[in-house]
């Protein structure tokens, strides 16, 4: 199980990862009111859809991490932060951007029950966990070095960088 478990951690990370960069980029693009070919109740949907598999995803990661007995993580070092053996900086990035997540679904899950301006600063969050996530993969991750995961990680941080960059523009941009 263990060489089972540790491509499944490797491969869900990144998944969740590149999901997690799509919301982010569909959120942020919401958020300029960027002139989207789909209506927006469509983009809404996408991005809430993306959001949830990026947290099916993470999940899936911290378990997969703690059925492998190479590089063995307990519950409390993956609940923890900066508590693992393994890069305990990096591992901690990622546990503080996981709990971030949940904190994000959480006020998600109570939307109607919040006031709009609270679910808004918490939902701002996942700009954090968005950056926290990225550094996590660019420093704990065993694929950092590969070309291929170098060359995600570009899309992702572009990608962002220029939805990021149609969001603070004067002018209204097309998606």
């Amino acid at each position: 199980m263990t060489g089972a478990a540790w491509y499944v951690a490797r491969a869900s990370g990144i998944v969740a990862y590149l999901l997690l960069s799509a919301s982010v980029v569909l959120g942020v693009l919401m958020a300029a009111r960027t002139r989207l070919t789909w209506p927006r109740f469509a983009v809404e949907e996408v991005h809430r859809f993306l959001a949830i598999l990026t947290g099916v995803f993470i999940v899936l990661h911290g378990g997969a991490l703690l059925l492998d007995s190479v590089v063995p993580f307990s519950l409390a070092q993956e609940l923890v932060p900066f508590t693992a053996g393994y890069r305990p900086f990096a591992v901690g990035l990622g546990v503080v951007a996981a709990e971030l997540t949940a904190a994000v679904g959480i006020s998600n899950a109570l939307r109607s029950r919040l006031p709009h301006g609270v679910w808004r600063r918490v939902h701002y969050l996942t700009l954090a966990v968005w950056g926290l996530a990225t550094v996590h993969g660019l420093l704990a991750g065993t694929d950092r070095f590969d070309p291929w995961f170098a060359a995600l990680a570009g899309m992702s941080i572009s990608s962002a960088g220029l939805a990021f960059a149609a969001r603070f523009s004067p002018r209204r941009l097309p998606a």
